[in-house]
């Protein structure tokens, strides 16, 4: 993960290392991917009190999660770290990945959203776990709104305050999920940070 990027994780043209006076004075990290790759993602600027969600599901982001998440082709994490970075480096929150069943991480070898994090050097403390292992893709928004609760709390919490990290939002049902369970477990507040709108 730490080996030097040439050439643009997405397309595979040769980078050009430019330095600015940005990347001179704010914690910066080389581009990974071309300017005509990145230009191909949609940013939303959409926040509320409770959700910030970066980017929209495009056919751009669409093909970046199925060779991430699905080809496992890990060091894609690299590729938003920078905005993850930007958004949760100062934040004073715990940050809590959304976990993976673990069968499904069995079967695609990573956490995508541990290394998402991980790439960010973000630090983040695994609070929840899932409590099935059925999957809420393909299901309507009523569906998912009428499944039993999704995550339980696994520790007891030490902090107050929380923010949930999770690839993608559509209905909402997994945050809500997530959430409800560290409110029940105690928390004062809980947010959540999302790289794409569905």
């Amino acid at each position: 993960m730490n080996k030097e990027v040439t050439h643009c994780l997405l397309c595979e043209r040769e980078l050009q290392q430019v330095i600015t006076w940005q990347t001179l004075f704010e914690r910066s990290w080389p581009p990974v991917i071309c300017e005509r790759c990145e230009a191909k993602f949609e940013r939303t600027h959409y926040t509320t009190e409770e959700l910030t969600t970066i980017f929209y599901y495009n056919d751009a982001m669409k093909n970046f999660l199925r060779q991430y998440k699905f080809s496992q082709d890990i060091i894609l994490a690299k590729v938003f770290r920078q905005e993850l970075n930007k958004l949760l480096r100062n934040r004073s929150e715990t940050i809590v990945p959304i976990p993976m069943n673990p069968l499904k991480k069995k079967e695609r070898t990573f956490a995508h959203i541990d290394e998402l994090l991980h790439a960010a050097e973000i630090p983040y403390e695994h609070l929840l776990e899932k409590t099935t292992t059925e999957t809420q893709v393909g299901k309507s928004k009523l569906q998912r709104q009428q499944v039993a609760p999704l995550f339980s709390c696994t520790k007891e919490l030490a902090a107050k305050h929380y923010i949930l990290i999770d690839d993608i939002v559509t209905t909402g049902t997994t945050i809500a999920h997530a959430k409800k369970a560290l409110l029940d477990a105690g928390a004062e507040s809980v947010t959540a940070i999302v790289l794409i709108k569905g």
